[in-house]
């Protein structure tokens, strides 16, 4: 079994740059219908449009969404490394 990573991000904060969705379209998009901010597919809470929203990935998935974050320019996208419970640092 891989090692796992939970994508915690700050919806509220987001400013609609879509550089997440550039990075790893597999796993977000924008939301052209209300606000024009990201959204995590398959993430939990997604119909929460201030809140978090959080998905757990698997290793293979995590260079792509570290791509993400690290694109992010007011970063509101967190990874969490769910063995030590650390954010990988960007």
């Amino acid at each position: 079994m891989g090692k796992k990573y939970k994508i915690r991000y700050d919806r509220e904060n987001c400013i609609g740059a879509a550089s997440c969705v550039a990075a790893a379209e597999d796993f977000w998009t924008m939301d052209e219908s209300t606000d024009g901010k990201a959204d995590i597919l398959k993430g939990k809470n997604p119909t929460t449009k201030n809140g978090w929203q959080e998905l757990i990935i698997d290793e293979k998935d995590f260079v792509k969404n570290l791509e993400a974050a690290k694109s992010c320019p007011v970063n509101v996208i967190h990874i969490i490394d769910m063995e030590t419970n650390e954010e990988v640092h960007l």
